[in-house]
Formats: structure tokens, C-alpha cells, sequence
């Protein structure tokens, strides 16, 4: 009997307690995109650098929600992290050191008979690819400063 009269008890408390509060809805906050942009530069071909960092810096990427104008090259950022090899692992230190998503940079190379070879890069932190990259080989200093600005639009197509 005095089982019966436990479990009536409890029976009575569990139909008087309440159900629980309904779970809080889950938001989902998207995550923001943001595109860190980093000046060129080089000695040998100054007059391409100030080229390359006016069009990278007036660049439009689509799907950015923020971006970001780096005061530094990627090579001097490089240098910070102590990393400095042109690597998916190292591009992708970089960003991470600038808090960015994405990475949009040129790179000068000097060639043979006083060309010089410009890389534009597009490169994707989060999935560690580069999503575009476009190259030439100009003839002269001259003839990048005229010919980057095309370099970098096509790199940053959709």
C-alpha cells in the first residue's frame, strides 16, 4: 500500500509539472566574406607596382561583403608570418593573419632582355585555391603600367 501511495504521489507531481520551454530557434548568422587586397610592389619596375596597386585597389570581386586595403605587400606580410615561399600553405597564412577570406594580389618577376612577367591572383583562404589567377609578359615598364589594369579585371571576373 505504501508503494501504490509512492507512485500516486509521484504520478500527481509529474501530471502538475509543466512541459519544458520550447527550444530557441537556431539562427544561422551567414558568414561574411571579406577580401583582404595587397599592394605590389617592386623596385626594378616601379612605375607597373603603382599601376597594379591603383587597378587591384578600384577592383570589384564579386560575393565580398567587406574588403580590406593592405598597407603592406604580400611579400612583407609574408615576411611577418616567417613564411615566405609562393605556397598554397603560406598564401593561405597570410590571409589568415590578415583575418581575410580571400586574397587579391599581384606579383612582379623580372625576364629575360628586361621583360617582366605580372601574376594577378584571386586566392581562396577558406578552400586553399586559387580562383583565378592571370599572367602576361610585358616588354617594358611602360607597357605593363598600360596593360595591368585588363590583367587585373580579367582576374576578377565572376
Amino acid at each position: 500500500m505504501r508503494n501504490q501511495l509512492a507512485m500516486l504521489v509521484m504520478l500527481a507531481i509529474a501530471a502538475c509539472s509543466h512541459p519544458p520551454p520550447p527550444a530557441a530557434p537556431v539562427v544561422v548568422v551567414p558568414k561574411k566574406t571579406r577580401l583582404s587586397i595587397l599592394p605590389a610592389e617592386s623596385d626594378a619596375f616601379p612605375k607597373a607596382a603603382k599601376a597594379l596597386t591603383e587597378s587591384l585597389t578600384s577592383a570589384h570581386v564579386s560575393g565580398v561583403d567587406d574588403t580590406q586595403i593592405s598597407k603592406v605587400s604580400l611579400e612583407v606580410v609574408q615576411l611577418s608570418i616567417e613564411c615566405v615561399d609562393a605556397t598554397v600553405a603560406c598564401f593561405q597564412a597570410a590571409g589568415r593573419s590578415l583575418s581575410a577570406n580571400q586574397l587579391l594580389f599581384a606579383q612582379i618577376s623580372a625576364e629575360p632582355k628586361k621583360h617582366l612577367r605580372v601574376t594577378v591572383t584571386l586566392f581562396d583562404v577558406d578552400t586553399q585555391t586559387a580562383k583565378k589567377t592571370q599572367e602576361k609578359v610585358f616588354a617594358n615598364d611602360t607597357e605593363a603600367t598600360a596593360g595591368v589594369a585588363e590583367l587585373v579585371s580579367e582576374a576578377t571576373k565572376p
